[in-house]
């Protein structure tokens, strides 16, 4: 049989939600795509484990309901979001401190179904009222400062949710705790509220992240309600490749170097096209492209814990302002999305920052108990994620919009080229995706035979 001329006019390196969602926008287009993925499954970073009925996130990606890309993709229409409680809870000196909960922040855009937290609904049968007298109570203010510092907060913080992308843009270039200082913001409100939450959404306790970055960051806080997606953090890649046409994504395909007109695997040899979009991780990308920049990464740990006694939240996102252990937040999973653990017990998820201590474990249960004000004794470990390389850092100069198409033919889009968010990521795949529509001519199909097929009977 004769190998046809083109086995597909893109082929798209990698499933992740990157290279998911641009072959969905190409092949929506009419363009023929092939997705090649040398794991087992879909997904990348955003990977879900199941573990005797809990689901437990990798990385635990927060998520916004102000993420534009994801009411722009029309394969996430299921998407269901289960949102935090308004605001989030600042542990400082022994309480909670309610903070940033923003009037009439957003519900979910577009088709997504963004579902309220768990704390005015019932809970879920067989688990216990939660929390013993000793919890630490949540209280309005404090580590905000003054009234006036409160009320200078919320208004900086308003501004922001109405200020248009573009324009933050184009604000002067710093890392990301010298603006905030250089903004007139008061240094407890930066230390108290302000750097734990830009740990938790950007995964940088330092600030050293490009101020633009933070910007966008504190945006979307502001503009919407941070969430999970309902299932797992793998819900979505999945719901992105099942809308797909069968056959679309291969994977344990290892692809082994990449031409403008070719992509050479280790399994299935050659695959001719007419254009290949890189769609993998920074270091990979810079392994099938060289002179590709690597960023530097933020190392990430989850330690996921069970316990049929679940301190009180709220269903709220707890963050650390006196860095006073090893977890940088953490949340009762559970009570903002049931499906995560089974009936009667409790999933708490908690994220490490930075290299992670020795006994992450012990550090982190003993972290814990201090933040919750509940023994954590016998909780029990379910797992602990350790990623070295899970966030891209943002460190200025930071180009938001690093080019996609390197030349014709031969693209590339993921978190590295935009913003480490899954935004970034779904963005970075719409810019890639229009340029090769462009550079194609928007051209219809060529050839719609499977490319891992068509190569195998070739062989």
């Amino acid at each position: 049989m004769l190998q046809p001329a083109y086995q597909a006019d893109v082929v798209v390196v990698g499933a992740g939600v990157a290279g998911l969602s641009a072959a969905h926008r190409l092949i929506s287009a009419g363009v023929t795509t092939a997705v090649l993925e040398a794991a087992p499954c879909v997904g990348g970073r955003m990977s879900t484990e199941k573990v005797d009925g809990f689901r437990l996130d990798r990385i635990g990606q927060l998520l916004s309901t102000a993420y534009p890309e994801l009411a722009l993709a029309p394969a996430l229409a299921a998407l269901a979001l289960r949102s935090f409680a308004p605001g989030v809870l600042v542990h400082s000196d022994g309480r909670h401190h309610r903070a940033g909960a923003q009037p009439g922040a957003g519900g979910a855009r577009g088709a997504l179904h963004a579902v309220r937290a768990l704390a005015s609904a019932p809970r879920p049968s067989g688990l216990p009222r939660p929390g013993p007298a000793s919890a630490p109570r949540a209280r309005p203010g404090a580590p905000l400062g003054t009234a006036v510092d409160q009320a200078r907060l919320a208004g900086a913080l308003t501004r922001l949710a109405t200020t248009p992308v573009e324009r933050l843009l184009r604000r002067p270039e710093l890392p990301a705790g010298r603006a905030l200082a250089a903004r007139g913001l008061p240094a407890g409100t930066i230390d108290g509220f302000l750097r734990p939450l830009l740990a938790a959404l950007l995964c940088d306790p330092e600030l050293s992240t490009s101020s633009r970055c933070a910007d966008l960051a504190l945006r979307a806080f502001a503009a919407g309600r941070l969430c999970v997606p309902e299932g797992g953090a793998d819900v979505l890649p999945e719901l992105l490749a099942r809308s797909l046409p069968p056959g679309t994504v291969h994977t344990g395909v290892r692809v082994t170097s990449v031409a403008t007109d070719t992509v050479t695997t280790a399994e299935h040899g050659e695959f001719r096209c007419r254009a290949v979009l890189v769609a993998t991780d920074g270091v990979t990308a810079a392994e099938l492209l060289p002179g590709l920049r690597v960023p530097d990464f933020h190392p990430v740990t989850v330690v996921h814990h069970t316990t049929d006694e679940p301190p009180a939240t709220g269903g709220s996102l707890l963050l650390d302002a006196d860095r006073g252990g090893p977890v940088a937040h953490t949340a009762v999973v559970s009570e903002v999305d049931p499906s995560r653990a089974p009936a009667g017990r409790a999933l708490v998820s908690s994220t490490v920052l930075g290299p992670p201590p020795a006994d992450v474990d012990t550090a982190v249960r003993i972290h814990l108990a201090r933040l919750y004000g509940v023994p954590t004794a016998r909780w029990e470990t379910l797992a602990v994620h350790h990623t070295p390389r899970a966030v891209p850092a943002m460190r200025p100069p930071h180009d938001l919009r690093r080019p996609v198409r390197l030349l014709a033919g031969l693209y590339v889009c993921g978190d590295h080229r935009d913003t480490s968010t899954v935004q970034g990521a779904l963005h970075s795949a719409h810019r890639a995706a229009r340029a090769i529509l462009a550079d194609l001519g928007a051209a219809g199909s060529l050839h719609r035979a499977d490319p891992v097929r068509t190569t195998a009977r070739a062989a």
